[in-house]
């Protein structure tokens, strides 16, 4: 399956891509779950609203596949520490180049790197605050303004990520910016419900694009088009939000 690499990277339409990923996945020994769609779209928001100068098509990929060998399970606790590397050590035999199973490795900080990668940062960000916004066995998935004070005040609390402030200024932006419906709900809540609707991948695939996607981009568009965010001087998070949260990890 070394030819799977190319393939995948040079098919540039991502609801395609995670497709072919969801039904060669069993095939490839991959995980392939909602979260990771989850975490892919709000990749695709941050990267569309902020306009990096990097390869979205590589980095959009690597959100797909650098949890590939991640596994939720309690009783596997030291999966934690190891399933990056062991994800990246996956890809090198799917024909990934070195460059990008480096970058799906630094989806976390287990493994020593000299330099990280840049798009390593954005990987980072998606999937600590994607994986907060989403439900878990113990806890419902928590808001942005919280998801935000643990990003920063515990996950990334001595760590360096390049992308912070843009993404800070990103989740806080849309976690203004409402989707009409029968019951009008933010860019973030809207997405909470439909992974926690959708009973599999195909199907919350279909839902993002049929409807979703095109809607957010379309808000993007707008908030791009009639505000000027002037990130130094807004408000980080709520006072309220942040004393709550920095009582139970201090």
């Amino acid at each position: 399956m070394e030819e799977f690499a190319e393939y995948i990277l040079n098919e540039e339409d991502l609801i395609a891509k995670e497709e072919i990923i969801y039904f060669l996945a069993p095939k490839l020994g991959i995980n392939f779950d909602k979260a990771t769609i989850f975490k892919t779209e709000i990749a695709r928001m941050f990267l569309k609203y902020t306009k990096i100068r990097l390869d979205h098509n590589l980095i959009l990929t690597a959100c797909l596949l650098c949890n590939c060998k991640k596994v939720d399970d309690a009783q596997k606790i030291g999966k934690v520490q190891t399933y990056a590397i062991e994800g990246a050590q996956l890809l090198k035999k799917l024909g990934f180049d070195a460059r990008f199973c480096k970058i799906c490795e630094g989806v976390n900080r287990y493994s020593e790197q000299e330099r990280r990668e840049p798009e390593s940062d954005i990987l980072e960000l998606v999937d600590q605050f994607g994986g907060m916004l989403l439900d878990r066995p113990e806890r419902i998935g928590l808001n942005p303004d919280e998801a935000l004070v643990l990003l920063e005040h515990r996950n990334l609390k001595n760590e360096y990520n390049r992308y912070l402030e843009s993404f800070r200024e990103f989740a806080q932006t849309f976690d203004k910016v409402y989707i009409q419906g029968v019951v009008n709900t933010t860019v973030f809540a809207r997405l909470q419900k439909l992974v926690r609707e959708s009973k599999d991948v195909p199907e919350f695939v279909d839902k993002l694009s049929v409807d979703y996607s095109v809607t957010v981009d379309q808000k993007i568009v707008e908030v791009l088009k009639n505000t000027t965010v002037e990130t130094e001087n807004k408000s980080l998070f709520t006072n309220e939000t942040k004393e709550k949260i920095l009582k139970h990890i201090e």
